[in-house]
């Protein structure tokens, strides 16, 4: 049995003259928590759709559990647990009369872990779904997400309108969901609980990942701030072009800089002159991400194709989409 559970192989998805996904790869294994991190418009709901088979790529290939998403049918969808980005959720019956019908839906699976559930999320089984607040439907959609113990939890922006406390309750069932064996993909532009979850993230933008691995190593890829300060001031042209050091400014008597790597370059250079003050900060998971959004678009030609501009902020779209669905 192979250790691959989600698989995609230079995926891209066309809609009309806008590319939402432009050649993806990725790689989720089983057992473990992958978080796939982007503003709106990086092409991340998109993914998600054509894995659950709801969309079919323009080209390339998806597979989940070894089998493209269009011949798994029914039963492989059974084995998936999907909390959709935007859930629409309406009518009269209440919570509970929904979650047994969704329950029955899927042969039963799922009915005796309803009331724990709610439980712990503090919802009333008992009110209709339009009377329901859009926390609330959220607990619904999570539960029903849950509640068949599936192989795959697949989770689209999973802790929107949550409240602070039940984003933490919400976060450790997924922890004890991995334990028990699931396999979670989890889309989100909230970095830290991405952060705090997940032991592998991909970044995405534009459609493409632009960067992967395990969130300590990213953490690393991130860098430190650094700040030196002299006794007089030094000339700027002295660090210049240090192997791992970047953004440097110099005022004076001060010298910033973003420092990824080992220091030794900079030390020494720094080394030649009066320090009387260091100092180097850890930077965020968000920080790297902001550095990826930062940074133009270039397509194989090397032509810029996208500026989105230092004003990028973690789920703010770098530019407008003409519908909802090229805008995901």
């Amino acid at each position: 049995m192979s250790d691959v559970l989600v698989r995609a192989e230079g995926l891209v998805k066309d809609y009309g003259q806008h590319r939402a996904l432009d050649g993806l790869e990725l790689e989720v294994s089983r057992g473990e928590i992958f978080g796939f991190l982007g503003p709106n418009g990086a092409g991340k709901s998109t993914t998600i759709r054509i894995l659950l088979d709801q969309l079919r790529p323009t080209a390339g290939r998806a597979e989940v559990f070894g089998t493209a998403p269009r011949e798994g049918g029914p039963r492989q969808r059974a084995r998936i647990g999907y909390l959709p980005g935007e859930l629409a959720l309406s009518g009269r019956d209440t919570a509970g009369a929904l979650l047994d019908h969704l329950a029955r839906l899927r042969g039963g699976a799922g009915t005796t872990r309803i009331p724990e559930l709610a439980e712990r999320f503090n919802l009333d089984l008992d009110r209709p779904i339009r009377g329901l607040s859009k926390g609330n439907k959220q607990k619904v959609g999570v539960i029903q997400a849950l509640m068949h113990d599936p192989e795959l939890l697949i989770l689209d922006e999973p802790t929107s309108g949550l409240d602070p406390l039940l984003q933490h309750e919400f976060l450790t069932m997924v922890r004890e969901a991995r334990d028990s064996g699931a396999t979670v993909f989890m889309s989100s532009h909230v970095l830290s609980e991405v952060e705090e979850i997940a032991g592998r993230v991909a970044i995405v933008r534009e459609g493409r990942i632009v960067d992967l691995d395990d969130v300590a190593t990213l953490r690393h890829h991130a860098g430190q701030e650094v700040e030196l300060t002299f006794a007089e001031p030094v000339p700027a042209e002295a660090f210049d072009g240090l192997p791992g050091v970047s953004d440097v400014e110099v005022d004076d008597g001060s010298v910033r800089c973003l420092l990824r790597g080992e220091p030794d370059a900079l030390l020494k250079a720094a080394a030649r002159y009066h320090v009387t003050r260091w100092s180097a900060q850890d930077r965020e998971l968000e920080d790297l991400f902001l550095d990826h959004y930062r940074v133009p678009v270039s397509d194989d030609d090397g032509e810029v194709v996208a500026d989105p501009g230092s004003s990028v902020r973690a789920g703010t779209s770098a530019g407008s989409a003409p519908d909802t669905e090229r805008a995901r």
